[in-house]
């Protein structure tokens, strides 16, 4: 997959910005805040119609304006599409492909597929569980228009559940909706568990070696999906685990009333990640944590890999210059293949990387060479 060309209008700092990019190496240098990682979310944004940064679309809109535009012209699987969102203030989103409307973002899946990589990932180890479920549905999302979809529900209606525990207390008869904004978060939350599990799966077959390689076969890196207690086999069919999930639900329903809030759901699951059978959130060191992290960004791009028979897009946003020799040699020496996009703010570090583009950015203007 890549990134043939792109156009931003009003996007972040850019008032108007087009490039042509290299299906390999593609170099995006400049001081900081002058918009290198704006580039790399736009791009990662026409993918997953999410952002890394912001919590909401008008977000991404510049300062002073009420709309922005995001067009990139890219080739997936032996095909060229073009991919264009509309962003405005207060209004509805608008997604196109070739110029067709899409309902949802789950009909991006699989169209570009990218893994991005930022120095906030390196801690995502030390993080709370939340930080790793997030990596997980930024993969997921992308390979999985059902999950998208269904990630999407559940959000909408854990927002709606927990407003009616909040209010419930004033307003008693709002628990008379309970019981069915729970069975329909159980139907969603079904088939999220599924599809993590099994992602988790390949993740723990793809991610090892990659650390072993990393650490010099010093460490062993293990990992495991944690959701629910009720759930005996989070890989079974999403059918088989709704009465499960039922279940949890039912016998902590009195327990989230008197809190006021969701006790029971794949929204509290996690990422167990281990260094030769202990918690690398408690016990790991930062180079250890650092490692660990590199190696479930570059297994979720080889499991791209897998599934598309395609190299998604790899964007590194200043993630060199966070790393020590060691670790910034292995990164470079993974990514010979595919179309890679990397932030810094002297590209003459790079100079070992195969032939490619160097792009420089200042001030929202971005200019070749």
């Amino acid at each position: 997959m890549t990134v043939n060309q792109i156009t931003l209008d009003f996007f972040r700092n850019y008032v108007h910005g087009e490039a042509r990019f290299h299906p390999g190496v593609n170099v995006i240098a400049g001081e900081n805040a002058q918009g290198k990682t704006n580039l790399l979310e736009a791009v990662a944004y026409l993918s997953s119609a999410s952002s890394h940064r912001a919590r909401y679309d008008r977000e991404l809109i510049r300062h002073g304006v009420d709309h922005a535009f995001l067009k990139a012209g890219v080739t997936s699987r032996g095909r060229s599409v073009v991919l264009e969102a509309d962003l405005h203030r207060g209004v509805r989103r608008q997604l196109r492909s070739n110029g067709v409307k899409l309902k949802t973002a789950g009909e991006l899946s699989g169209i570009l597929n990218t893994v991005l990589f930022c120095p906030e990932d390196l801690y995502l180890i030390r993080e709370g569980a939340e930080a790793r479920r997030r990596f997980l549905d930024g993969c997921i999302c992308q390979l999985r228009p059902r999950y998208a979809q269904a990630l999407a529900e559940y959000r909408r209606l854990y927002q709606h559940k927990t407003r009616i525990l909040k209010d419930a207390e004033q307003y008693p008869s709002l628990l008379d909706a309970l019981d069915d904004f729970s069975l329909r978060m159980a139907q969603c939350g079904a088939v999220i568990v599924h599809y993590r599990a099994h992602f988790v799966k390949r993740l723990a077959e793809a991610a090892p070696p990659i650390h072993a390689d990393c650490s010099g076969g010093r460490e062993k890196l293990g990992l495991r999906y944690e959701t629910v207690s009720t759930v005996t086999d989070p890989e079974a069919p999403p059918k088989a685990l709704l009465s499960q999930l039922l279940s949890h639900q039912e016998a902590h329903r009195e327990a989230e009333i008197a809190a006021r809030t969701c006790l029971s759901g794949p929204h509290k699951d996690e990422l167990a990640v281990e260094i030769d059978g202990k918690s690398a959130k408690a016990y790991a060191s930062q180079g250890q944590t650092r490692t660990a992290a590199l190696a479930l960004k570059l297994a979720a791009r080889d499991i791209f890999r897998q599934e598309t028979s395609e190299w998604p897009v790899l964007l590194l946003d200043d993630v060199l210059s966070e790393l020590d020799h060691r670790r910034q040699e292995f990164v470079l020496n993974r990514i010979t293949s595919g179309q890679v996009f990397i932030t810094c703010c002297e590209e003459e570090k790079l100079a070992k990387l195969k032939e490619g583009k160097a792009f420089r950015v200042k001030d929202g203007v971005l200019s070749e060479g």
